[in-house]
């Protein structure tokens, strides 16, 4: 009887955990703005990867220009986001993709992930993203 239970119970576990990973698989909104006075908008959606301790995430992103000198209508640029999220995440660093240029990001975990993207042969510019 006890094997029984015992095997039941490592059953019961083992459905748990597996739950469990399938839940916390779920996707992630992510929001920002970047450029001096904030003109660009990005909105996306991840999808998570567990590989190792930290998280990672990977998905498309939509670049919508919101500043003041748009003329006809905002521009818009698509582009690809990934990052890792470790145990404690205050900290994001993470690669954007857009219009065939790999650039980087990290910022500090405040309400939001604020700090610097920076892309080759250009200056950095300010990021800000919320994960949601």
């Amino acid at each position: 009887m006890k094997a029984i239970m015992t095997t039941r119970s490592i059953l019961v576990i083992a459905m748990a955990a597996a739950a469990t990973q399938v839940a916390g698989a779920a996707s992630l909104e992510v929001v920002g703005y970047s450029g001096v006075f904030g003109e660009w908008e990005w909105t996306g959606t991840v999808a998570e990867k567990v590989s190792g301790r930290a998280k990672e995430y990977t998905g498309p992103m939509t670049l919508t220009h919101v500043g003041v000198c748009t003329q006809e209508g905002p521009e818009t640029k698509a582009g690809e986001i990934r990052f890792q999220l470790s145990r404690f995440p205050s900290e994001m660093k993470a690669t954007v993709l857009v219009d065939g240029v790999e650039c980087s990001f990290s910022g500090r975990l405040t309400d939001r992930y604020t700090g610097s993207m920076t892309c080759p042969d250009r200056p950095a510019v300010p990021l800000d993203i919320w994960v949601k």
